[in-house]
């Protein structure tokens, strides 16, 4: 089995890959996905860490609450990290071994070199999309404010840093078509 981290910063078009590839019959497990899972009140570790902090509303995390938070929050950006990434990491490796008998699966994982998980995967894809565009999808998409969508953008490793690191590099500044016609060259290399 080949594993395959799809990558990419912030409103890269990651998601947009894993549907391309969806639809083309592939196991994809989307860690975005997973963190909403897991990010909840039965997360005991999670909770103990965060009870005394104002990210809750009608009895469970609120993600706008933990968002805000902890993008203006160094320090509780590293707690959130220190306990989500390992519970992630564990939810990676089951999904191997139950898709063990796939030739190929693929992991969409935004915070891939952040977390340092990179060694668990044969093969590395790095979504990149010029930062201008990247910027207006975050204020459209999510209505964020000028200055929140900028900190979600400068709280990650720099696109530049991180393409020197992955195998493959897509770029996702045009049509969907574009961006199809480049994943299949990638899955015929």
């Amino acid at each position: 089995m080949i594993k395959i981290a799809i990558t990419g910063n912030i409103a890269s078009g990651k998601s947009a890959v894993q549907r391309i590839l969806e639809k083309k019959n592939y196991k994809v497990l989307d860690t975005d996905e997973v963190s909403r899972e897991i990010l909840n009140i039965s997360n005991k570790p999670l909770y103990e860490a965060f009870k005394n902090y104002d990210v809750f509303e009608n009895g469970d995390f609120s993600r706008y609450k933990v968002g805000q938070l902890i993008f203006s929050d160094e320090h509780a950006r590293k707690l959130i990290a220190n306990i989500m990434h390992p519970q992630i990491k564990e939810i990676i490796l089951k999904f191997f071994e139950d898709n063990k008998s796939e030739d190929i699966v693929f992991v969409g994982i935004p915070l891939l070199f952040e977390a340092k998980m990179q060694n668990i995967f044969d093969k590395i894809i790095f979504i990149y999309t010029d930062d201008g565009i990247r910027l207006k999808r975050l204020l459209n998409r999510n209505n964020y404010t000028l200055e929140h969508a900028k900190a979600r953008m400068n709280s990650q490793m720099p696109q530049d840093e991180k393409v020197k690191l992955c195998d493959y590099v897509v770029y996702n500044n045009g049509t969907l078509n574009e961006l199809e016609e480049q994943i299949e060259k990638i899955l015929n290399s």
